[in-house]
């Protein structure tokens, strides 16, 4: 395969990650996508590449590669009446035996790769010859789901080795798989009915809207409450009900968005998703306007997170987020592989947000240039070939009279057109290289914090305090510090205090002046 895409920005832990994440595609497009290279497995495993293809699409010229495994998934679909197995080809007996519905994420490879193959490439053909495919894992799902437009009660993979999982149950994840299921029945509906109105299908067109109508509307009654909170209050729930447009009430969306940024806060802005979720979390707190605690998610570099891999001195993504533990031993669970292209989707995020270089229509005829720098950054860019020719976009920060200025360029290719989300640019523009610059939002000066009337939520917002915190306790029992670090929850309804019970009053003392000192 021909490299098409590439990314750079100002932290090099960025970078890595970047780099990490195209050395385990090219570690497992060999032949088939498997998921990994380097153990006795090697499967065509149809979850890792249904979240991956976005990313995949956009490094590697993989439209054919992809193309000839899709046929595969196709003929493996005709022996087993529309089932998708969890590998293609298939290796595995068990799963979707007897036209069974296999698990949601997995099998929605049929629709998905589909889909994004034509967003990304601009083939109608790949569409028209995977079309049978797509109508048949729906109605597959559909079959064994009845009536109610739920897909609950079954087996499934759910939202797949979340890190709060036990290390020998990957399955046990925070949110409720009835809960992923659903999502993707109504996502994967959508997509047929999509498919279906570009072939000229109109009746298909017509029945599969409804019928993923009805899962989206069975889907917010079951799962969601009216004040806008998931029935499992999970980061993937929220990610999910957002990014698959499953909630279209403006006030319920920004209810679900601003809940979603409590969670990754509370959490202390560490990873607590898992295959289903990680692809989702950085677009869904974007579109929320919270684009700052996306920042904070991605460049954390404690245990859970994207960058952690990379301090512990990693080269391809891990299959877990800790398959090597802290202390430098490997995790004991039954699965543990350091080449899983999986965990990496979210490069796609960094190509079409962070660079802010993505596709508008199919096959890149028109461009969005939506960069949306983080404060973290200096600078950042994307490239990427398209079937027109070269594109690119990049940002970086100057100095200027009164502070920042954002420098944005941009080439797009002869014969397309670009829309543009850059202030003062115009929304239009045709090919060329096109030069942008306006204000930086200025850094505003944190507030003093005082001490362990601070709401953890202030502690975990000010990297000050929140060092100063850790360190104050480590000092004096390193054990308490860890506790208070991964137990923690950092909301904004309590004190620090409150993290702090049960603490010896010469302790307290010690942590209340440190985090008066480093916020002063």
């Amino acid at each position: 395969m021909r490299r098409t895409g590439w990314f750079e920005a100002s932290d090099p832990l960025l970078s890595k990650l970047h780099e990490n994440i195209v050395w385990g595609m090219r570690g497992n497009f060999l032949s088939i996508p498997t998921d990994c290279p380097q153990r006795d497995e090697r499967l065509g495993w149809t979850g890792d590449i249904q979240v991956f293809a976005p990313t995949a699409s956009f490094l590697y010229d993989c439209n054919g590669f992809l193309t000839s495994w899709l046929r595969d998934l196709s003929h493996e679909q005709s022996h087993n009446n529309g089932a998708v197995p969890v590998v293609v080809p298939a290796a595995l007996p068990g799963f979707g035996a007897d036209g069974a519905a296999t698990p949601a994420a997995w099998g929605d490879a049929a629709t998905v790769v589909p889909s994004v193959l034509f967003e990304r490439f601009g083939d109608i053909g790949i569409v028209a010859a995977q079309y049978p495919s797509m109508r048949a894992w729906v109605d597959t799902v559909l079959k064994d789901a009845g009536d109610t437009g739920l897909w609950a009660g079954r087996m499934q993979l759910g939202d797949w080795l979340d890190p709060s999982a036990p290390a020998d149950k990957p399955g046990k994840a925070k949110v409720d798989s009835d809960i992923v299921a659903t999502a993707y029945l109504a996502r994967s509906m959508r997509q047929v009915s999509q498919a279906a109105a570009l072939l000229g299908h109109h009746d298909d067109a017509e029945t599969y809207a409804t019928l993923s109508e009805r899962s989206r509307a069975a889907f917010v009654a079951e799962y969601i409450t009216p004040a806008g909170r998931m029935m499992s209050d999970a980061v993937t729930a929220y990610a999910l009900a957002l990014e698959f447009d499953l909630v279209i009430d403006s006030t319920q969306r920004q209810a679900l968005a601003d809940r979603l940024a409590a969670l990754v806060r509370e959490g202390g802005y560490r990873i607590s998703t898992g295959f289903v979720g990680t692809p989702l979390v950085a677009d869904a707190l974007t579109a929320g306007g919270h684009l700052a605690a996306a920042e904070r998610l991605l460049l954390q570099t404690e245990c859970p997170s994207w960058l952690y891999p990379v301090t512990m001195g990693a080269t391809t993504v891990w299959e877990r987020w800790d398959s090597l533990l802290p202390d430098g031993t490997v995790n004991p669970g039954q699965m543990t592989s350091f080449n899983h292209y999986a965990l990496g989707a979210v490069a796609d995020w960094l190509h079409r947000t962070v660079a802010g270089l993505a596709p508008a229509e199919p096959g890149y005829r028109r461009l969005r240039i939506a960069p949306r720098p983080l404060s973290a950054l200096t600078h950042a860019s994307a490239q990427h070939e398209t079937p027109y020719g070269m594109t690119s976009v990049s940002w970086r920060r100057v100095p200027c009279a009164d502070g920042e200025e954002i420098v944005v360029t941009a080439v797009v290719p002869a014969n397309t057109t670009a829309e543009v989300s850059i202030p003062g640019a115009p929304a239009e523009i045709t090919a060329g290289a096109h030069e942008w610059r306006y204000r930086a939002q200025p850094t505003l000066a944190r507030p003093a914090l005082p001490g362990l009337e601070a709401t953890l939520a202030d502690v975990i917002d000010d990297p000050r305090a929140y060092r100063a915190l850790l360190d104050t306790l480590t000092q004096i029992d390193p054990q308490r510090a860890e506790a208070v670090r991964t137990d923690t929850v950092w909301g904004a309804g309590r004190r620090l205090s409150s993290a702090l019970m049960f603490t010896p009053s010469e302790v307290l003392t010690r942590v209340d002046d440190a985090v008066r000192t480093a916020t002063t």
